[in-house]
């Protein structure tokens, strides 16, 4: 079991939606934490709102879909903190339209925050992990990145992608003291992209709250957990039957209810 007293954490999408319960959940652990997100009165809100629980805390104003603003950000946090123990990528952008509906400058964005941040941002931190000869990188990805959602393509696209990079480095950098754990929430209630609509998920798909996915990352750190998924209903069967049988897997999709509901999140984005 891993301790988070005394770690020290760099969490990106800071300011809102499941950041800030996973940054309460770290903080009850004791860890210290650098914050970051577009938002500085958001990430200062937050910030504050950690201070009840005597932690050091550091909050970083960047864009991610900016190379340069990552390199700033990965430069201000060590200079603050020394090293970074725990990577965090929970920033994320989600794209909600039909493909050839948005433009492409926002789709590129999409690409840049959930796929090449979390990239770069371990590019840059993880030499120091591995000659530490310890780390702990957590990715959060989505259900829509083990099957991925109409409507929502890119968005899924960039999980998909995120949650396959992250196996692939597991694989890799197995038995260097570096851990990776990908979080797999899905339809997420109550604060986050999703509850943005104000839509209630089919029963049929299951849901889970912020404070879920804040204590299954603290669970997946701790344990050492590879694949985590958070979701009110159990999808493990459902996913592999879409995998081992697509055309099935497509038409439980539609029986299911769930390209309609994402047809209706797009009217209500609209």
């Amino acid at each position: 079991m891993t301790l988070l007293d005394g770690k020290r954490v760099l969490l990106t999408g800071g300011s809102r939606g499941i950041g800030p319960f996973i940054a309460e959940a770290l903080a009850k652990r004791g860890a210290k934490i650098a914050l970051t997100a577009r938002s500085q009165e958001g990430l200062r809100d937050v910030a504050k709102s950690l201070q009840g629980f005597g932690v050091q805390t550091l909050a970083v104003p960047a864009d991610l879909a900016q190379e340069s603003e990552r390199h700033r950000l990965v430069r201000a946090v060590l200079d603050k903190f020394g090293a970074i123990d725990i990577l965090i990528n929970n920033a994320g952008i989600e794209t909600a339209g039909a493909f050839l509906g948005l433009p492409w400058e926002r789709l590129r964005e999409t690409v840049e925050v959930n796929l090449l941040a979390p990239m770069e941002l371990t590019h840059l931190i993880l030499p120091h992990m591995l000659e530490r000869k310890e780390g702990h990188i957590v990715n959060i990805s989505s259900l829509g990145g083990k099957r991925g959602l109409p409507f929502e393509a890119t968005y899924s696209g960039t999980k998909a992608g995120l949650t396959e990079w992250t196996r692939a480095l597991r694989l890799e950098l197995a038995e260097t003291g570096v851990y990776f754990s990908t979080i797999f929430p899905g339809y997420v209630t109550g604060a986050g992209m999703f509850a943005k609509f104000g839509l209630t998920p089919p029963w049929t798909t299951g849901s889970c709250t912020p404070s879920q996915v804040a204590r299954a990352v603290v669970h997946a750190i701790e344990m050492r957990q590879l694949d985590v998924i958070v979701n009110s209903r159990p999808v493990r069967f459902l996913l592999a039957l879409s995998e081992q049988f697509p055309a099935l897997g497509d038409w439980l999709m539609r029986r299911l209810g769930v390209v309609e509901f994402q047809r209706r999140k797009v009217s209500a984005s609209a």
